[in-house]
């Protein structure tokens, strides 16, 4: 089995020159564990933005008081691998309910059984998202994962490498996108947790800071068993290139794995 398990981490890592970040709809910063051998988990990703860009430049829709609604499908096939599978939704008034995209992730990680000091996990996605709602339509991301429970504090860093296949990004090659996640459980079914999301630029050169992208999202987990999660968060962007504010959920439902 550990040949197998190595012989996977070797071919995502061989496709890293061809990744690209996750966008403004699954908004989540991953943990190193994978769904179970066996189950399925269903998740429901829904974010609104309050304040968001009210024009743009290149024909793209703006975000302001758009709803994003991500149908999230993941099934483990051992206890190293699963394969998640996205559908992107997006409704706005004046444009209504439209399909935005599909994205397909398979995902590693060192089973548990090799007992390693922190969890990690490797995780490629690629997918199509509508010219209506980004100019690179084609993109790839390749996403490292490290966390680590240490007593009640929870740590996890996602330094995600990201690529775009066609639209105007091609041209910067691999973008920098770091993902870190604290939590804190203040009582036993309840995490309070803080969240950052960056957009760096090019990995040939990071771009102006008023040009990326910094959000960070204080953010509640509530414990409702092992078969469900449940996240909650308010977004502030502090650059222009950044959703100035807006909430997320997560409401997530295995299937398949006994309690």
């Amino acid at each position: 089995m550990r040949s197998s398990f190595v012989c996977a981490f070797l071919l995502l890592l061989s496709i890293l020159s061809a990744a690209y970040a996750q966008d403004n709809y699954e908004i989540q910063v991953y943990g190193s564990e994978t769904v179970a051998k066996g189950a399925t988990m269903v998740e429901s990703h829904s974010n609104f933005t309050f304040e968001g860009s009210k024009k743009t430049t290149d024909g793209t829709l703006p975000t302001n008081h758009q709803f994003h609604e991500t149908i999230e499908i993941t099934h483990g096939w051992n206890d190293w691998f699963e394969t998640g599978f996205y559908i992107f939704l997006s409704e706005q008034s004046g444009v209504g309910w439209r399909w935005v995209g599909d994205h397909i992730r398979p995902r590693v990680r060192i089973p548990e059984k090799w007992k390693w000091p922190v969890g990690v996990s490797l995780s490629t996605e690629i997918g199509y998202v509508s010219p209506l709602f980004s100019k690179d339509t084609w993109t790839w991301e390749i996403r490292p994962i490290v966390d680590k429970d240490i007593g009640k504090l929870y740590l996890s860093f996602n330094p995600v490498l990201g690529r775009s296949f066609h639209g105007p990004a091609i041209a910067q090659g691999l973008d920098f996108s770091p993902n870190v996640k604290i939590g804190y459980k203040v009582i036993p079914r309840v995490a309070a947790g803080f969240e950052y999301y960056g957009t760096l630029g090019s990995l040939h050169g990071f771009d102006q800071f008023g040009s990326q992208s910094h959000q960070f999202i204080p953010s509640v987990d509530l414990d409702f068993g092992p078969n469900w999660e449940f996240n909650f968060g308010v977004g502030v962007g502090v650059t222009h290139n950044t959703e100035h504010l807006l909430i997320k959920i997560i409401l997530g439902r295995r299937f398949g794995r006994k309690a």
